[in-house]
């Protein structure tokens, strides 16, 4: 459990700043004059070598980027805290969000102060689960999409790169519920709207971690190819708005059908803060969001699963019982009844978190357990040690998923540790979607598929593009008898 009372209960003006350790006092990689460790780091493999410094150095440790020291951090504790501050006493650093704002997804992903709620509460309304019954058919028709793309690969023997295909899935979803347009990329070869994307968020990390721009002036064949890959999503971007707009022109005055709707019609009531930056800015971040954390936390259950035969077929008989004879899962009721489905991906986030550090920055200085941050000074929270720790988990190193079942649950279980999706006043607006496509995939697939990894599960190497992706997941379907 956690501890109790937890230090950061201590109201901040009652701490005794002076008694603190300051980032310079902490213990770290050694560094070069000058440019400290800014040679050593590798954003790809960041979050892998913060967890090997952590392992050396203990936590807190602190890195020095040019002069910036950067706190690292494995404290569930002060996870919590600066989680649960946000976002008055905490927000993303500002290298994120610059870097974002020139990117053009600034949207609510780096809002802060009084752009913030606004945009928070119009993106959770349109995502609340209570629009479930509204968006369910949508779900099946797309669900048998990818059922019809998974049916071509077993018969033929294709080994399919799984996270590839659960993104172009997610890409649907998101495009069909958020803003009203269903671009079937499932279906599509070639010239994908997702190989774009897939620049980006790699792109973010370099540039966050990266203390001189050096982009701006010379650019790279890498960086060349990130502005065509921008151009070319910001260019279907604006033709979503443009297409939208159109549409709200021609029906009849009513209530918004989807998020898009919702924010060019704030937009024209002149009442609201968003203007076609912020539009085109949310539209991007969902797309993104949308496809990326979804997709690879599903992409990371099939290892486990292939390597557990009797999670598989537990996984399979709940699956086959809730659809019966059909594709997909038939109805919401059905859909309810796959909480094995969900505890399967909650298990796998936790071995394979897909959120690996969380960057933020104090708006005035803050004690996080003894150790003072700095207002402007940046804190990095590596996430997986907790979930790997026997203090938060029992058996932690065992893939389990029952242990996420509360009527299978014994021993040492803390939800609190958990934090793949925040938690406080910022906890992600996609959260219950996400667990939706979770259950109609992962129902859809068991029931009618097993699962092959064709490679040894030792050698998926994990990559950290802004979420930890698997390089690659190649899979081989084999069709269940019937």
């Amino acid at each position: 459990m956690l501890p109790s009372p937890p230090r950061f209960a201590i109201p901040f003006d009652r701490m005794n700043v002076a008694t603190a350790r300051t980032a310079e006092s902490l213990p770290g990689p050694k560094g070069l004059p000058i440019i400290g460790n800014a040679h050593q780091v590798r954003p790809e493999r960041l979050h892998l070598q913060m967890e090997a410094w952590a392992r050396e150095f203990g936590s807190p440790f602190r890195l020095n980027m040019m002069g910036d020291p950067i706190i690292v951090s494995d404290d569930v504790a002060a996870f919590q805290q600066i989680l649960r501050q946000r976002p008055h006493d905490w927000q993303r650093s500002t290298p994120v969000r610059l870097a974002a704002q020139e990117m053009g997804f600034d949207g609510l992903f780096t809002a802060e102060g009084e752009e913030w709620l606004p945009q928070r509460k119009l993106i959770m309304q349109a995502l609340n689960h209570t629009h479930l019954p509204e968006f369910f058919p949508l779900l099946q028709r797309v669900t048998e999409r990818l059922y019809r793309r998974f049916e071509r690969a077993s018969a033929t023997g294709e080994i399919v790169d799984m996270t590839d295909e659960l993104m172009r899935y997610t890409v649907d979803v998101t495009s069909a519920l958020a803003f009203g347009e269903d671009p079937n990329t499932i279906d599509q070869s070639g010239d994908r709207i997702q190989q774009h994307m897939a620049l980006i968020f790699p792109a973010l990390l370099r540039r966050i971690m990266t203390p001189i721009h050096w982009w701006r002036w010379l650019p790279s064949p890498g960086e060349r190819r990130l502005q065509r890959a921008l151009k070319a999503v910001h260019g279907h971007v604006d033709a979503l708005i443009a297409r939208g707009r159109e549409q709200l022109r021609q029906r009849e005055p009513g209530r918004p059908r989807h998020l898009l709707e919702a924010m060019l019609m704030q937009a024209q009531s002149g009442e609201s803060l968003l203007d076609d930056r912020r539009i085109r800015a949310n539209v991007l971040t969902l797309l993104l969001a949308g496809e990326d954390t979804t997709a690879n936390s599903l992409s990371w259950c099939m290892p486990f699963l292939a390597e557990n035969t009797d999670a598989q077929e537990a996984l399979a008989q709940e699956s086959r019982a809730a659809l019966g004879d059909s594709l997909v899962c038939p109805s919401i009721a059905q859909l309810e009844r796959l909480d094995l489905c969900e505890a399967t991906v909650q298990e796998s986030m936790r071995l394979r978190p897909t959120i690996g550090i969380f960057m933020m920055t104090p708006t005035s200085d803050q004690v996080v357990g003894d150790v003072l941050v700095r207002k402007g000074e940046r804190i990095c929270m590596i996430h997986r040690p907790a979930l790997q720790s026997a203090q938060y988990f029992d058996n932690p190193a065992q893939f389990r998923p029952q242990r996420w079942l509360r009527e299978a649950r014994d021993g040492v279980h803390d939800k609190r540790a958990f934090l793949q999706f925040g938690t406080g006043p910022r906890i992600c607006p996609g959260r219950h979607l996400a667990m939706v496509e979770v259950r109609m995939v992962l129902s859809m697939l068991l029931a009618h598929f097993r699962v092959e990894l064709t490679i040894p599960s030792a050698d998926l190497e994990e990559v950290l593009a802004f979420t930890v992706t698997p390089k690659r997941m190649p899979v081989r379907l084999h069709r269940r008898s019937q």
